[in-house]
């Protein structure tokens, strides 16, 4: 069956910035700086890249870091505990909401 997403399309990301080359530079010059070696690794940047990428449903981002990170020596193991620790706070979130819906009903119940 045929995808909305593609992943030869990932290979057309710097493709946006023919919209606008000053912004797509600065983007870039940003983007770069983030995942820079700095008081974390570029591996454990990427695991939480890896994390993000699930969080937000990105099929792109999930495929570049898969890759990211089995280049920089991550294995399955570590990439699977990502994505276990995304998925505990989307659901966490998704939980904690549950006051809002207990406050309203507490409220429409008075």
């Amino acid at each position: 069956m045929d995808s909305y997403y593609h992943s030869h399309d990932l290979g057309k990301f710097a493709e946006i910035g023919k919209g606008n080359k000053e912004l797509w530079n600065k983007f870039k010059n940003y983007y770069d700086a983030v995942f820079t070696e700095g008081a974390l690794t570029e591996r454990e940047k990427a695991l939480i890249a890896l994390a993000v990428a699930h969080t937000v449903q990105c099929p792109y981002c999930i495929d570049a870091y898969t890759q990211a990170l089995l280049e920089k020596g991550s294995n399955m193991e570590e990439m699977t505990e990502a994505v276990h620790v995304a998925c505990a706070i989307r659901g966490g979130a998704s939980l904690v909401h549950g006051v809002q819906m207990r406050n309203a009903a507490e409220k429409l119940s008075m």
